[in-house]
């Protein structure tokens, strides 16, 4: 049961990504761009949560960015 409900996430995320790409071309329907849009938030989302997690998980200073920007 677990494998089947990972390779529909699978089979999800490189539905995603095939939209994200049809998407750039420009010649995509509108309901691809939907597509595309939700995958590029679920990406953004799933990023700043590594994010604040890595900062949780090292105290909360930046000393692993090597100083400032």
């Amino acid at each position: 049961m677990l494998v089947l409900m990972l390779s529909v996430v699978v089979l999800l995320v490189i539905g995603g990504c095939v939209c994200v790409f049809w998407a750039a071309r420009g010649d995509a329907p509108r309901w691809a761009r939907g597509v595309a849009r939700a995958t590029l938030l679920g990406s953004e989302l799933a990023r700043s949560a590594s994010r604040n997690s890595r900062s949780r998980q090292s105290g909360g200073d930046d000393s692993s960015s090597g100083g400032t920007d």
